[in-house]
């Protein structure tokens, strides 16, 4: 009976005054104009309405009620006096014959105003979500979350994939990122993993004869926070296609995603059908990044042959030099000055500029070093009045980096370079097999270890494993990487040959894959998939800077649920059970003395 009403709070108008209605909702606030008359607002999931209390037997129910609490409210239909257009119930108010207060708020002070809880600490707004849930502006991202995903299952289902669901439950595995285990009870001293992602579980179905595979999957990964990413456990659009190309896999998100973004976004366009491919290497080159941001007409052109030894110190022998020009200028120096400060700290390299005066010679800046170079520099960026450029210098990856970073940061400043009203993808293609690792110095995989190598066996055995190229690829929209995907390797012998490469032998692959690789054994399918990120797409579509917008519960930066108390302490019988002891810092030292 208490959950009985006739409307909800989004559904009265004019044309119902004079009925008789129940409706049930969050006590927002009241202003109050005397001891008798007060003007309530009642908020539900759908939308508000006035409540008009305009006696002393109603006043006397709200007495002492704080304001969140949840009412029943049973009363007449009538036409406001006073309108309200921003109301959608605006012209008309509900007057009472009887209030219920359902759920009784015993908190006198809220932590922070509902309708304004995006402006509070982050940190309290977790704490506090399902407060914040209440605020209609942070609830209409949790709408939209579940209509973009039954869009995205409706589409995929009429591509002909199947949904199936892999499990939670399962093996560590070697895929780029730390494992949350999980101890087993039953065997002890072993583990289980939450999969970083159903990679082995998706390519073993493509083995068993499942033809299109899709699912909103689950993914759980001991990753640092970013804006774009969240701690613990995100979700992505899984698929994986049997006897397939990276053409084929191209195709179906091509026609499944730009319809979503432009009914959905907050831009209301999307690229059509097909996407821009560029290669990897024609990417770092261009923009400066392998996720450029399409909607900003910048690019990079280098000028290393034309600048070098000019007599600025950055330009000298040996370095590369990048430039970025901007055709009709119009920051301030203030404005340039904190692009080049924002891009050292973003690069970790210093950047410069010129300018093109009216009399078209060069000035501000590094001008002075560049006299002698002053007309190869104007026909080689065909400059003309108004220009200004800005160089990268270093070694060539910190030179592309720092190039890219201006790109990002100049496009939406500088006029007419950057259309921000639509959604802008591009597949990046043609990535390297192999890459000397950053921190390690040896030879890694550059991607997904599991794809296939431009060129097979043939190009394993006899090319240098830098010059592989793989059938792997990038799905990037406006800048940020919604997914990567490849052409699977579904050859045990050309998988063996390529991770003999990185230093595992044919008893390594077998240990850490022993599944798939047995699977794969018993004639396995070529197979190409990809899985685009479910929050990431949202976070895009919604126009959020923070993927922790999106989320219903998200972790905060420091992987800690603030609302539950997670991560937290177990019972020391729980963790018996489990056969697990915790050793803190300071005891392992000792520990290991005696041992």
């Amino acid at each position: 009976m208490f959950q009985s009403r006739t409307h909800n709070c989004d559904e009265l108008r004019l044309a119902d005054a004079g009925k008789k209605v129940t409706l049930c909702g969050y006590y927002e606030n009241m202003r109050l104009v005397s001891k008798t008359l007060g003007f309530l607002v009642l908020r539900d999931f759908y939308g508000k309405t006035q409540v008009v209390i305009e006696s002393n037997e109603m006043m006397e129910k709200l007495s002492g009620i704080n304001t969140e609490s949840t009412l029943q409210i049973t009363g007449t239909v009538r036409e406001r006096s006073s309108k309200n257009a921003e109301m959608a119930t605006g012209e008309i108010e509900v007057v009472p014959e009887d209030i219920v207060v359902l759920g009784k708020c015993r908190v006198n002070e809220l932590p922070f105003e509902v309708n304004r809880s995006k402006e509070a600490d982050e940190n309290t707004r977790l704490k506090y979500r399902f407060l914040d849930l209440r605020n209609p502006a942070v609830k209409e991202k949790m709408v939209l979350r579940s209509r973009v995903i039954a869009e995205l299952r409706k589409a995929m289902t009429e591509e002909g994939f199947l949904e199936i669901t892999t499990p939670i439950l399962t093996c560590s595995s070697p895929e780029g990122a730390r494992d949350y285990l999980v101890p087993s009870r039953l065997h002890e001293g072993k583990f289980y993993a939450l999969p970083q992602a159903p990679q082995q579980f998706k390519q073993i179905l493509m083995a068993s004869g499942i033809d299109r595979y899709f699912q909103i999957a689950p993914c759980f990964r001991d990753e640092d926070a970013r804006a774009d990413r969240s701690p613990g456990e995100f979700y992505q659009l899984d698929m994986e296609m049997a006897f397939a190309t990276q053409e084929d896999v191209f195709e179906v998100l091509e026609r499944v995603l730009p319809p979503v973004f432009a009914r959905h976004g907050i831009y209301k366009s999307a690229s059509v059908a097909p996407f821009k491919r560029i290669r990897f290497e024609d990417a770092l080159e261009t923009y400066g990044t392998d996720k450029p941001d399409l909607r900003i007409d910048l690019t990079i052109t280098d000028v290393t042959d034309i600048l070098t030894g000019c007599g600025f110190n950055p330009f000298s022998e040996g370095n590369t030099i990048k430039a970025v020009k901007v055709s009709d200028f119009k920051l301030s120096r203030k404005a340039i000055d904190k692009v080049l400060s924002d891009t050292e700290v973003i690069s970790g390299n210093k950047a410069c500029y010129v300018k093109v005066d009216e009399n078209g010679e060069l000035s501000g800046g590094i001008a002075k070093f560049l006299s002698e170079r002053k007309e190869n520099l104007i026909n080689a960026l065909q400059l003309e009045k108004g220009d200004c450029v800005f160089f990268a210098a270093g070694e060539k990856k910190k030179a592309q980096k720092t190039a890219g970073v201006l790109i990002k940061l100049i496009g939406p400043q500088a006029e007419g370079h950057m259309n921000k009203e639509t959604y802008e993808f591009c597949w990046i293609v043609d990535f390297p097999m192999y890459e000397i690792g950053e921190e390690s110095g040896e030879l890694e995989f550059c991607h997904n270890p599991f794809s296939m190598p431009q060129g097979g066996m043939d190009a394993i055995r006899s090319k240098d494993p830098l010059e592989i190229m793989a059938y792997q690829y990038d799905l990037v929209c406006n800048g940020v990487e919604l997914s990567s995907g490849a052409v699977r390797n579904h050859d045990p012998e050309i998988m063996i040959e390529a991770f003999k490469i990185v230093g595992l032998n044919e008893d390594d692959v077998k240990s850490k894959f022993p599944a798939m690789y047995n699977a794969f054994c018993y004639g396995a399918p070529p197979h190409a998939g990809i899985a685009p990120g479910v929050d990431r797409m949202i976070m895009l579509i919604a126009g959020e800077e923070s993927i922790r917008e999106i989320i219903p519960f998200p972790m905060n930066k420091n992987a800690q649920d603030l609302m539950m108390g997670a991560p937290s302490e177990v019972e020391k019988k729980q963790l018996d059970d489990v056969h697990i002891a915790i050793v803190r810092k300071e005891d392992q030292g000792r520990i290991r003395e005696q041992g």
